[in-house]
């Protein structure tokens, strides 16, 4: 049985006509030197030159950085980076503060928080938890009950054909879509 080959070893400093230059904070060697591939062994004339350029990256590591040792391990304390990283796109503008967003902060006005969100409230009366809005929601108030009291002078005014029920459900459709157009004019009012 024959032993394997041994590798001889390699240089451990690297000497370049134009030397790197280093940015050790985001772990970058730059070589300036034109690169020199030979066309016939291509694959190793590459693994040679990034051979070259890790050597000479770990070279000034060791001799440039602070290096401690600790129970975790040995640790090195990279510089920060001094070479600027380009953005594919510009930095976002901020968006214009709505005018509830304005007000907010001028009233110092907080968003609700998880539990003020929660759709529940407990009614007394029943004795038992329900919706704030939605289906079989509190917001309905009268649509649901199965006697509502009736003030004549306001049956009077009523227009024919409509009923208490239809009119509290008609008030309550007609809340919801001037808080929508409301909210649509504040969304294109802060676009501008």
């Amino acid at each position: 049985m024959s032993l394997p080959k041994s590798r001889p070893k390699l240089p451990v400093a690297v000497n370049k006509p134009t030397p790197y230059t280093f940015d050790l904070g985001l772990l970058l060697a730059n070589d300036s030197n034109p690169l020199e591939l030979d066309s016939a062994n291509l694959e190793s004339s590459l693994a040679e030159t990034a051979r070259d350029g890790a050597q000479a990256l770990i070279n000034q590591l060791l001799t440039t950085c602070p290096i401690q040792s600790t129970e975790a391990g040995v640790l090195l304390s990279l510089p920060q980076p001094t070479t600027p990283l380009p953005r594919e796109k510009p930095v976002p503008q901020p968006k214009p503060l709505t005018k509830w967003q304005q007000f907010a902060a001028k009233k110092g006005i907080k968003p609700k928080t998880r539990e003020q969100r929660k759709n529940l409230q407990y009614n007394k009366e029943k004795g038992e938890w329900e919706r704030k809005w939605g289906y079989k929601g509190a917001n309905k108030g009268v649509e649901n009950d199965w006697l509502i009291e009736l003030d004549p002078e306001k049956e009077a005014q009523r227009k024919e054909g409509t009923t208490v029920r239809g009119d509290s459900r008609r008030e309550r459709k007609e809340r919801i879509k001037r808080n929508e157009r409301k909210m649509r004019k504040n969304l294109r009012s802060g676009e501008k």
